[in-house]
């Protein structure tokens, strides 16, 4: 009897899965991937965030009226910067939109504007609208910093692959592969050459965008020197070795320069806070001992 009890339970229960399976396929199916991935459901909300995100930043950026003009340099500028994407610039002006009503919340939620109510929101409407431009001049100036520092290392780089038999276009095409983790912002910028080169530009035309984009004096020396020597005929190997050592030298001398500024630099901080310190320990005493000496006499 026990035994016959069992197996119509667990036949009932084959027939009743299978019956969910049947009429309730999909439903199960999304449990089950539920539990067997529950990353998918967290990539879903991830998604959904980041859509929102996007949403209320397009329209942040429409409420900010501006020219052709000024969304072209602004494009330029965060060109420069390392952001080529055409929602950079829907970025940035939505950032000029909606830190300034961030920041205008802030002070309404700590009070700051109980005593100058008036000054603290201008200053926080100003700073939030000026704080994305700041930001993107200081990003614009480290970039180019590491293109004026790495510079040297990729035009070795282009003349020992020169020197082996490669062409310019393949020298710097092997090049930006060999330097992607020491010099990532010159490697991004010469990819962006090769791959104009590719799609049938003229080499003098492509190197001449490189230096557009990147704005930086010994990049545009450089277009200079290898336009000429395309132009006149000469070893382009040397030409590179040359230019590579003057861009070292200069390097050092403005290292050199900049040591010799401290010594002016030092002059300010000795006079407003070491100066009144030593005076203050050595004729703080004798000070002490004339004035009690005076108060005898009184």
């Amino acid at each position: 009897m026990t035994l016959a009890i069992t197996a119509f339970l667990v036949v009932f229960l084959l027939i009743g899965s299978g019956g969910l399976v049947l009429f309730y396929r999909e439903e199960v199916l999304q449990r089950l991937s539920t539990v067997i991935s529950p990353r998918k459901k967290d990539r879903g909300l991830k998604t959904t965030l980041q859509q929102t995100g996007i949403d209320l930043i397009s329209r942040a950026e429409r409420v900010l009226p501006k020219t052709e003009a000024e969304v072209s340099v602004t494009q330029k500028r965060l060109i420069r910067a390392g952001y080529r994407k055409d929602s950079a610039v829907k970025y940035f002006y939505g950032a000029k939109v909606l830190l300034p009503v961030g920041l205008c919340i802030l002070v309404l939620v700590f009070g700051v504007a109980q005593q100058t109510s008036l000054f603290a929101y201008a200053f926080a409407l100003g700073v939030g609208f000026l704080a994305p431009d700041f930001w993107l001049g200081k990003r614009i100036k480290s970039r180019q910093d590491s293109i004026r520092r790495g510079l040297p290392d990729i035009l070795d780089l282009l003349v020992i692959c020169i020197e082996a038999g490669l062409g310019i276009d393949q020298a710097t095409a092997r090049t930006t592969e060999e330097m992607k983790m020491a010099q990532p912002e010159l490697s991004d910028e010469l990819g962006i050459v090769v791959l104009e080169q590719r799609a049938g530009r003229p080499r003098s035309e492509a190197w001449k965008n490189f230096a557009d984009r990147c704005d930086v004096e010994s990049v545009r020396n450089l277009v200079s020197v290898l336009a000429q020597s395309e132009q006149f005929g000469t070893s382009i190997a040397k030409t590179l070795r040359v230019h590579s050592d003057g861009l070292r030298v200069k390097r050092r001398q403005e290292v050199e320069e900049q040591a010799a500024k401290t010594t002016v630099k030092l002059v300010f901080p000795l006079v407003l806070f070491i100066f009144p310190s030593i005076f203050l320990v050595t004729l703080g005493p004798a000070a002490i001992v004339m004035m009690e000496g005076f108060k005898k006499f009184l």
